[in-house]
């Protein structure tokens, strides 16, 4: 068996895939490297995908794939995964090697092991490499390091670092068990790859490691200001999953139960910042539906989600509330360097 399985989403991805590909084999002999050509039509990708799989059969494989967004190419990663670990990478970012090799060491550990570790962390750096700018997002100061623990060790995460799909790497057994699917065509379904998964999670290990870059630049990525207010209605729609599928208020550990409220209390609070931003009738119908969604699908959750603060203050009934989340905004972008 394989000690881990990397899925890399690419369409239309010739312009920069050779690098992410580059930076997975250095892990080692013992990965798989599943590249996902999601119906790519617009250059040279599917024929990249196969140029990889023929230099290095043993270890890449070109599935290809009518397109299906990066959800459905996550899918397609995970049901033909046979690592132990399994780890999303996007084809614009990369590993870094050096960094790599802990996780690695410990994860082949992991194969043999009677309870295996569910979820093993590491950091990821923010790229944005057109101006020189890094930000390193750790977890020293809420996980603990150098052993395995359970979500009773975990601390009070800042809103800033919260788990992203470039810290995570999950048991691949467990994500198949629990048969997490994403949902298709559709944007912003790493937070449910980084929600949902977490109440099966028992045991995790952190390393703090700068493992994952995380190219931030080009002007049709999905966490571009302008594309995220033209993709609103795919925020909503993840943000409805979330809310469908995961309940926090049901949710025994304490840590992990407030962690959920608080993610899903982010969620929201995106939710109403860009559609604020937005500021059309049909915003402000679209954001007076997703708060009554889930205070109908789940009344107590919406009571603590709606009275945190910066729920209270970027929902304000005037433009107040309008210029605080827009305000708020562009401090969080001036802050940690995004978009």
């Amino acid at each position: 068996m394989k000690t881990i399985s990397f899925a890399v989403p690419c369409y239309n991805s010739a312009a920069y895939m050779d690098h992410c590909v580059e930076t997975l084999l250095q892990c080692g002999s013992d990965i798989e490297i599943l590249l996902v050509d999601d119906g790519s039509a617009k250059d040279d990708t599917p024929a990249i995908c196969d140029k990889w799989q023929e230099r290095h059969p043993d270890i890449i494989r070109a599935i290809h794939q009518p397109n299906k967004g990066h959800g459905g190419a996550v899918n397609t990663g995970l049901a033909n995964a046979t690592g132990f670990y399994f780890k999303v990478v996007d084809s614009d970012d990369w590993l870094n090697p050096e960094a790599m090799e802990p996780l690695m060491a410990y994860m082949r550990t992991q194969v043999e092991a009677p309870v295996p570790c569910d979820m093993v962390v590491a950091n990821y750096v923010y790229e944005k490499v057109d101006e020189g700018v890094q930000k390193v997002m750790g977890y020293s100061n809420v996980l603990p390091e150098g052993y395995e623990f359970g979500w009773d060790e975990v601390g009070n995460f800042l809103p800033s670092q919260y788990l992203l799909m470039h810290s995570v790497y999950y048991r691949t057994e467990m994500l198949e068990k629990m048969h997490l699917t994403l949902p298709e065509h559709t944007f912003y379904v790493d937070n449910i790859f980084v929600y949902e998964p977490l109440v099966h999670v028992r045991t995790m290990r952190y390393f703090n490691q700068d493992a994952y870059r995380y190219f931030i630049g080009r002007e049709d990525q999905s966490v571009n200001e302008k594309v995220m207010m033209g993709r609103m209605d795919q925020q909503l729609r993840v943000t409805r999953q979330m809310i469908d599928n995961v309940n926090p208020q049901e949710v025994r550990q304490r840590h992990l139960r407030h962690y959920l409220r608080n993610y899903l209390s982010m969620m929201m609070c995106i939710c109403s910042v860009f559609l604020r931003m937005r500021g059309g009738e049909q915003d402000e119908q679209d954001l007076q539906g997703i708060w009554d969604y889930l205070k109908e699908k789940n009344p107590s959750l919406y009571r603590r989600i709606r009275t945190n603060v910066l729920n209270v203050a970027t929902n304000l009934p005037t433009d107040m509330g309008g210029k605080i989340g827009l305000g708020g905004y562009h401090i969080a972008q001036k802050i940690f360097k995004f978009n």
